[in-house]
């Protein structure tokens, strides 16, 4: 391995899902602006929008999303086209 490429300066981090308000820690190096309170810890915060307890492949659950609104604004806008 080559030496010193590897980032010293590891540390805990909070990571929130915000979909679901699920927090968990981890070491890393990212730079965080907010920070939160855990068992009496204060810690730098990240927000993420998705994570392993809210993505569809790990939750076994699909979301429903709407698409027949896209689609039918698509054929509308299109429709002008029409020979």
């Amino acid at each position: 391995m080559k030496a010193d490429i590897h980032p010293d300066n590891y540390r805990l981090v909070a990571f929130k899902d915000m979909s679901n308000e699920d927090v968990f820690l981890t070491k890393s190096t990212v730079n965080a602006k907010e920070t939160i309170e855990i068992e009496g810890s204060e810690y730098p915060l990240v927000k993420l929008e998705i994570s392993r307890t809210s993505h569809p492949f790990y939750t076994g659950k699909s979301k429903l999303v709407d698409t027949a609104g896209r689609i039918d604004k698509f054929k509308n806008k299109y429709a002008k086209f029409k020979k």
